[in-house]
């Protein structure tokens, strides 16, 4: 393995005022990262993907995963050089340097603060249509609180509850699997069995790129994962975390490999249920293509077609549940990367501390907890939230993936002890990468791409200010 970055990023005792404990299994990671994705976010976009690739929903998402493998290639690659808890801030910063770590973090940040504002919205949403009587800014509150506690009392206990939550996620998936095959046993399909593959009327290759610059949306927070590095693996008795580079390997390498089973297992469950979903719609792509208004519920307008309003009511359940459990693991993402921030003084040294007791930054995930409970409850009161917040969400992730891949080529390429070696790994890999990220924010939303642009200009700011006051510290100490 190549070198690491050392005691600051490798043990969690930079700057110096905490460290995380080392209690997450593998399953656990798995756990996190599925969590926050959703096995069934395929829900949501299947009738607007449906629509975008004429009918090869299928291979839209068997193409998403394939991209999405350079992604995680590149953490997978990352993580082994730099097991911190920060993530891509922390990668970025051993890869290419102090500055370009902390735009990767600041850019990070949007998306970790943001995605769990617009997953608790989706709950609020739907509670509020199950029970009406409460306000749904009243659910999306309640959801936020039931999460942040839940976070508080432990990386572990998070985890567990987090289990049984997407246990039961999957749970359902495989009942709607179990109904749509037996709906196609009894009635047949509505199209071709290759229809989902092939397209309805022809293959379309720039159709199926365009839908797969929005399919891989869908997997935004199989990333999340990174930033438990810093507490993957068991600790020894005693309740102490070891701190040896043989433990850091193996930690690292836990991680590397929960990352790429999470985006692996992720595309299989999209993949199938999108196939499945394809056969039993009712609509076909060209109609939902001149029905916009019917593509947002195009997968429930399937299942009550196929199966029966009670399996659309499962499903309902299924992801206002998903969705408040897949906030709690974006929000202890958004901790764990305020926490490294601030460690190294980057943020307010405040959200640096770990708690004794349930040895989680409580600060800093009470701070990202109070900006996501205002956003969503913000949205909860608007008729336009939920656009609002989900058209800006993609690209603060979409950018810190960019400095991701730069980051391996900056690291293994020109900074690391392998420096010039692993031209297919550390060179045509991330640049590929690359090449998908910079496609996708390009087909990213005009609202997107400005609120990008101006959260990048106010953090290049605030890490001026920062470099200036460093200067002159250093000046007024020499």
């Amino acid at each position: 393995m190549p070198g690491t970055v050392g005691a600051a990023v490798g043990d969690g005792v930079g700057s110096g005022t905490g460290a995380l404990p080392r209690t997450l299994s593998f399953r656990d990671l798995v756990v996190y990262g599925l969590l926050f994705i959703a096995p069934m976010a395929p829900v949501g976009i299947f009738g607007t993907l449906q629509a975008a690739s004429h009918g090869a929903v299928t291979v839209v998402y068997v193409a998403a995963t394939v991209a999405m493998a350079f992604t995680a290639y590149s953490y997978a690659q990352m993580v082994r050089v730099a097991p911190g808890a920060g993530s891509v801030y922390t990668y970025a910063r051993a890869g290419l340097g102090e500055g370009a770590g902390f735009v990767a973090g600041w850019m990070a940040m949007l998306d970790y603060l943001l995605i769990p504002a617009v997953a608790y919205l989706f709950s609020g949403i739907a509670l509020h249509a199950l029970v009406p009587q409460v306000p749904q800014g009243v659910w999306t509150a309640a959801a936020v609180v039931v999460t942040t506690l839940l976070n508080l009392r432990g990386v572990r206990t998070a985890a567990v509850v987090g289990f049984a939550v997407l246990a039961l996620e999957i749970a359902v998936l495989v009942v709607f699997v179990a109904a749509a095959g037996w709906a196609l046993a009894v009635h047949g399909a509505q199209r071709g069995w290759a229809a989902p593959l092939t397209g309805e009327g022809g293959f379309s290759v720039p159709a199926v790129l365009g839908a797969v610059s929005v399919a891989v949306l869908s997997y935004l927070g199989f990333d999340a994962i990174a930033a438990f590095a810093e507490e993957a693996g068991d600790a020894p008795r005693g309740g102490r975390s070891g701190k040896g580079g043989g433990r850091r390997a193996d930690s690292s390498r836990r991680v590397a490999r929960a990352v790429l089973t999470c985006l692996v297992v992720a595309g299989v469950l999209f993949a199938v249920q999108t196939y499945l979903a394809a056969l039993l719609a009712p609509m076909s792509a060209a109609e939902l293509a001149a029905k916009p208004g019917e593509q947002g519920a195009a997968f429930y307008t399937t299942v009550d077609a196929a199966v029966g309003g009670w399996l659309h009511d499962l499903v309902a359940v299924s992801k206002a549940v998903g969705a408040a459990f897949a906030a709690l693991a974006g929000q202890a993402a958004a901790g764990r990367l305020l926490f490294a921030m601030a460690r190294d003084r980057r943020l307010p040294g405040a959200l640096a501390t770990v708690d004794a007791g349930s040895g989680v930054p409580r600060r800093a995930l009470l701070g990202a907890a109070l900006v996501t409970l205002v956003a969503a409850v913000w949205a909860a009161t608007r008729d336009d939230g939920l656009d609002q917040l989900s058209s800006v969400v993609n690209v603060g992730a979409l950018t810190a993936f960019a400095l991701l891949h730069a980051s391996v080529i900056g690291w293994f390429r020109f900074r690391g002890r392998t420096a010039g070696t692993g031209l297919l790994r550390h060179g045509v890999v991330p640049l590929a990468g690359l090449a998908v990220v910079v496609a996708v924010v390009a087909e990213a939303s005009p609202t997107a791409q400005a609120v990008g642009a101006g959260w990048l200009v106010l953090g290049l700011s605030v890490l001026a200010v920062q470099d200036v006051r460093r200067r002159r510290a250093g000046a007024a100490g020499g």
